[in-house]
This record gives C-alpha cells, structure tokens and sequence, in this order.
C-alpha cells in the first residue's frame, strides 16, 4: 500500500521558503473495474450510472441512450443489482469481494516489490468506477514523491471497455497535475508464460481435489458486443488465444476444454457462445453432466464470478440436467498469480528502476 513515511526536503541551494519536496519514488498503480461503496439504492445507483455512463462501455449516442438509463435503468436495475451485492458482500469488512481480493493482492506485491526494490517502489490500487477512485490515487502518489508512475490495469485481456477506459482515466488524472510525472500503461499480459502457469496450477490443483474429473472445462470470458470485434477490438482474439495456451500447457485436447462468455446486456448480439446457454447445451445435448467454469478474463473474484458463474449460470446447467457444476475460483492473490503480475512489473519497471 501506499508509503508515506519518507520525510520531504528543500533542494541543495534552494531558499528557505522554498517549499519541501519528497524523495523521489516509482509508483505502481494497480487498477481494476471497482465496486459500489454499499449494495442499498443509492451506493448501486452511483456505482451503475458512472459505470454505464461510460462511452467506452456503452458506446450509443447520449440523446438515445441517457434517457433510458436516467429514467428506466437506474430506476429498476440498483434494486436486482444491489440484491446480488448483498448474496456475496463480505459483511465483516462491510465491502464487495472485488475490494477485499484487491487489497490482498496489493498487499503481497508490495512485499515483492520490496524484496526486488527496498523502498524505492511503492504499491497501490484504484478503481476505474466508485473508490477509491484513480484521481485521487494518482494525485497521493504524486505527493509521496513519485515521479514516475507504472499504471497497470489488472486485466489480462485488452478491451476497450476495460483496459482502455482504465488508461483513459489515469491519463485524465494526469491531467489535473502540476508536476505531471512521468508514465507507462502495462499491456496485456494474456499470453505471459507466468501467468497461463498460474491458470494451469490452479485448474490442476482444483481436479486434483475433485472425486469425479469433469467431462469438460469450461473457459467463461466476460462478453462485449459482436460490433466490437469488428470494428477492431483484440479481445476476442486473445481471449482464444488464453484457452489454447492452457490448453496446450494441461496437455489436454479439444473435447477437454471450450471457450465461452458470459454477462449479455442489451439487445445487440455479443460473442458467442453465451455461457449461459452452452453449459444447458452441453447438458442436453452433450451429456456432459459433470463441468468445470473458470474465469481467466477476471484476476480476482467479483461479482460476475461469484453470484453470475456460481448462481445463475449454474442453475441454467442443473436446470438443464446437469449434475456436477464446479467453480474454479480467480487467480485472487494466489501466490503463482502474484509471482506473475511481480514479474510484469519488473519489466516494465526496466530503464526506471533496475
């Protein structure tokens, strides 16, 4: 977390009323998609219409689009969404899971980074959506002494609605700086070697405690619009390309594993298969009665896994007849998932800090 101790100075030569300035650092700025603050109405409203606001998530026209969200959306959807908050909140930190992991994760790549760099780097986190929010980590780095800021979005897969957007908003924290620092995006990692080990360890270490090996695992990736692809987004690209890595690094062969993706909104067509669709179908038609759901697109337990992957898309295959319905939870801070992300710093740090 963030390392506020180092005491500020005046510069050599510089007058006694110039003001202090703190030792300099590398800052590491960890950021993921975010969290409402509570699951009552109003937490979820704030939450959702930042969230969906954004025309890097939703990308129609403001005079078509505010209307419906203003006035219907938000109207309905913070109740059923704040329901679903509330089936996974951790209630004795009173916040969302997403919270809890990132701050975990944050904390255990702080002890990385201070192993390889003493306390030269300092870690933290922000959110792209609710708190704490990417302005005012950017502008608590900036105070502690970092002139120079390593930004890294904790998704694997790049995608506009994601990756993108997360820039988007430190570079407009920047923005409101004095003393801008200086800074670097971290690029997708989707086929780091580190981090399909980690994906691999943790589907091997999950069927190792099994009883009965699944008939087949399946690689639930988060949607976006089948538009998207088209007008160039990688996602669905790498997305592919993650499940043949694992799948090639298990040494398993096609019927053993399958991509699919989940979290449909709106009326458009979004990558397909749908998730929520296949497990029934692999269900009825396959007869595989015993599957396993991972989540690689998510590098930490959120609500998309946990109440949309281990409730409704659960039910949709046990409605359907299937019998055995694993999860197999997020990287998380799991320590090959640390090793990973440490490494990727590393080599991003290089030229800054060696």
């Amino acid at each position: 977390m963030l390392d506020t101790t180092k005491s500020a100075t005046c510069p050599v030569h510089a007058p006694t009323d110039h003001p202090k300035i703190p030792a300099e650092r590398v800052g590491v700025l960890v950021a993921n998609l975010g969290t409402p603050d509570g699951y009552d109405y109003w937490s979820m409203r704030r939450y959702l219409n930042e969230f969906l606001s954004d025309k890097r998530v939703i990308d129609y026209s403001d005079w078509l689009w505010q209307p419906l969200l203003q006035l219907i959306i938000l109207t309905k959807r913070p109740f059923t969404s704040g329901a679903a908050y509330k089936s996974i909140w951790n209630e004795d930190a009173n916040e969302s899971p997403l919270m809890t992991i990132t701050k975990q994760q944050v904390e255990k790549l702080t002890a990385e980074m201070a192993v390889r760099y003493g306390d030269q780097v300092m870690v933290d986190f922000c959110m792209r959506y609710g708190n704490p929010s990417t302005k005012s980590k950017v502008a608590a780095m900036v105070a502690a002494g970092c002139t120079k800021i390593l930004f890294f979005p904790l998704y694997p897969h790049y995608a506009g609605a994601t990756s993108a957007t997360a820039n988007d908003q430190f570079f407009r924290a920047l923005m409101q700086e004095k003393w801008q620092p200086s800074a670097r995006t971290v690029e997708a990692y989707f086929d780091h070697p580190l981090y399909i080990e980690a994906l691999a360890q943790s589907i091997e270490t999950a069927y190792a405690e099994l009883e009965n090996r699944p008939d087949i695992l399946v690689c639930s990736y988060h949607g976006m619009p089948q538009r998207y692809l088209m007008e160039g987004d990688p996602y669905h690209c790498q997305c592919q390309k993650t499940t043949r890595l694992l799948k090639e690094r298990l040494g398993w062969d096609d019927t053993e594993i399958t991509t699919t993706f989940q979290s449909v909104f709106g009326s458009e067509v979004w990558l397909k298969p749908y998730t929520v669709d296949e497990v029934a179908r692999l269900a009825e038609e396959d007869g595989k009665k015993n599957i396993a759901v991972c989540a690689p697109a998510f590098s930490a337990d959120c609500i998309e896994t946990l109440e949309e992957i281990n409730e409704e898309i659960k039910e949709s295959f046990e409605e359907a007849g299937g019998e055995t319905f694993t999860y197999i939870p997020c990287l998380n801070d799991d320590d090959a998932h640390i090793k990973a992300l440490a490494a990727i710093v590393e080599a991003n740090l290089k030229g800054w800090i060696d």
